[in-house]
């Protein structure tokens, strides 16, 4: 009986270990499909292994189409002709973009005076002896105005001139150390569509950059008091509080404009800003800083500028010119010779 009992026994584990065996080979034959046909050993020695290969983080990007350029910055990275481009820009510009705050006096009660602190802006440093391009607006009301530099050192400025009609300011610094300067530029071939660059202290984020393109020339805007500026350049270049003064730049670098003001119904950008032509700038700088406010004629005279359904009314032998309404008695223009029209003559043309 106990013989009958091992040959059983050895019966099943001939069985069990057939079955296993069956096992491991069909696993075997799954990891091998598995990993692609590839055989790899379990173990290598110690003097046969070789280090993982190592893919380093720095490495290069493929060049994707003929626009893409190589920017040593010791990283290998790979930027755009336009990317290296705004940031060569910014890089050679930014030191010299200011930034602007004031000094108000308000009055208690008591009328006694209080100082406290006023608007804020940026501003474009044009001449190595201290002289800053803002706007008028950053400046207005102010008892004290202060500049910081991109060092962060901070001076006193003086307003050296202000012409109300273009919201422009000249101020001036006597700087301790040598200023980077923003050279003046051309704004009379600008394009639409053409690429600009705005550079400035929005809510207080020092030399902040924005990108865009001119989306309109020769605009006429009103202040918001009440003073229309002609030419204004139009971009969607994001201009928020705390730009008004800054330059805008183009590709090379140079000013073409200086970022006034924004059109927005929220008080925030919208796309949609303006700037003051940098040739409207050039024009009166010189009076600016010679006599500290512009140096206009005037004629004293009331003109109207002709339109078809006054011409056509009045019979006139011109279509276009000014009408001289009236002239101001004693003036210069009435010395000139110049003749305006009398209630006795008086043509209407609806309410005018």
């Amino acid at each position: 009986m106990g013989r009958y009992y091992w040959s059983y026994g050895r019966r099943y584990i001939l069985i069990g270990m057939g079955l296993g065996l069956a096992a491991g080979i069909g696993l075997g034959i799954l990891v091998f499909f598995a990993q692609g046909f590839q055989f790899q050993p379990a173990f290598t020695s110690q003097t046969q292994s070789q280090p993982p290969a190592q893919v380093p983080v720095s490495a290069p990007l493929p060049i994707l189409n003929p626009g893409i350029m190589e920017v040593n910055t010791g990283n290998d990275v790979f930027l755009t002709n336009d990317e290296a481009n705004t940031i060569s820009v910014y890089e050679n510009r930014n030191a010299g973009v200011v930034n602007i705050t004031t000094e108000t006096v308000s009055y208690s009660f008591f009328f006694e005076p209080i100082p406290q602190e006023g608007s804020s802006g940026s501003g474009a440093i044009i001449d190595p002896r201290g002289y800053i391009l803002t706007n008028n607006h950053v400046i207005s009301n102010a008892v004290r105005v202060f500049v910081i530099l991109a060092t962060g050192n901070r001076y006193e400025a003086k307003v050296v001139g202000i012409d109300t009609s273009n919201d422009l300011a000249v101020l001036k610094i006597e700087p301790e150390e040598e200023l980077s300067v923003i050279p003046l530029g051309n704004s009379r071939d600008l394009r639409v569509g053409q690429k600009v660059l705005a550079i400035g202290n929005p809510f207080g984020f020092d030399r902040t950059l924005t990108t865009g393109v001119i989306s309109g020339l020769g605009r006429p805007i009103r202040t918001r008091t009440g003073t229309m500026i002609n030419d204004m350049i139009q971009t969607d270049a994001s201009i928020n509080p705390g730009n008004s003064g800054g330059p805008l730049l183009d590709n090379r670098g140079h000013l073409i404009g200086v970022n006034t003001m924004i059109y927005s119904t929220s008080g925030g950008s919208v796309g949609i800003g303006f700037a003051v032509p940098v040739e409207t700038a050039i024009r009166v700088l010189p009076d600016l800083i010679e006599f500290g406010r512009v140096q206009r004629g005037w004629i004293d005279i009331t003109p109207i500028q002709l339109f078809p359904q006054l011409v056509r009314f009045a019979n006139l032998p011109v279509r276009q010119g000014i009408l001289v309404s009236q002239v101001e008695p004693g003036g210069f223009a009435e010395a000139a010779g110049l003749r305006g029209g009398n209630t006795r003559n008086a043509v209407r043309s609806g309410n005018t």
